[in-house]
């Protein structure tokens, strides 16, 4: 009989080690960072409790690392709230939560991979890919096809996610990619309209709070510029990693 392969999902072991590295902070905190410092840190708008806060970090932690459904993490962190006399997340505000959230940690995991040196040797160029359904935004949509370089300031700003359960990724291409697909490669300022395809002309931006690439924020942070409480709680996290 021939060997059975058993397929196994795999951690996305990026995504999680930039997660393990947030701090929960209240809102008011979390607006006294700069915006340079703020993808190291965890918040929720109009829950000023840090327990609480700790709580909903921990378990989309748990998600991430077991690749708990949005559904699951819902019922698990209602519970616990409840279990301290919270009223429990509605399931937009959870979905919100949950799919913004992880999806950050995932296009950070992501930048990790695809800008280590022996990737962007043989694959240098990044084309943004919108979802291109009913519910992508125009603004998104628009951008959907973008060719640029890994290394085009364009990534600065536009590296999804751009805005609130943005689904928008990247993938990769090689130079022999680009000639074989007749693909397009923009250097250059970035159009502040573009045309939707088979739509209008519209203005492009991230949404507010989006306008920042997290992954370099993630994994080159200036602890100089970090508030002490989070330099401190980042330094502590990071020894503690080192010590496993």
């Amino acid at each position: 009989m021939a060997d059975v392969i058993k397929l196994e999902p795999l951690s996305f072991d990026e995504a999680i080690e930039f997660f393990k590295t947030k701090v929960a902070l209240t809102p008011k905190q979390f607006a006294k960072l700069e915006e340079a410092v703020r993808a190291r840190a965890f918040t929720v708008g109009g829950i000023t409790a840090l327990n609480v806060l700790k709580d909903i970090l921990a378990e989309l932690t748990k998600a991430l690392e077991a690749g708990t459904t949005i559904v699951e993490f819902r019922k698990n962190i209602n519970d616990k709230l409840a279990a301290k006399g919270w009223d429990g997340l509605t399931p937009y505000r959870a979905d919100n939560i949950f799919r913004t959230q992880i999806q950050t940690a995932y296009q950070v995991g992501r930048w990790k991979q695809i800008t280590d040196p022996d990737v962007v040797q043989y694959r240098p160029y990044l084309i943004y890919d919108a979802v291109n359904d009913k519910r992508t935004r125009l603004a998104h949509l628009a951008m959907d096809g973008v060719t640029r370089r890994w290394d085009d300031p364009f990534w600065n700003t536009f590296y999804p996610p751009n805005g609130f359960r943005c689904r928008c990724s990247v993938r990769t291409a090689s130079e022999r990619d680009i000639k074989r697909e007749g693909i397009k490669v923009e250097t250059g300022a970035v159009p502040s309209i573009r045309e939707v395809p088979n739509g209008p002309a519209i203005p492009v931006n991230p949404d507010i709070g989006f306008d920042r690439n997290a992954a370099k924020d993630a994994w080159q942070p200036d602890l100089s510029k970090y508030p002490d409480k989070l330099r401190q709680a980042f330094e502590k996290r990071q020894k503690g990693k080192n010590a496993v």
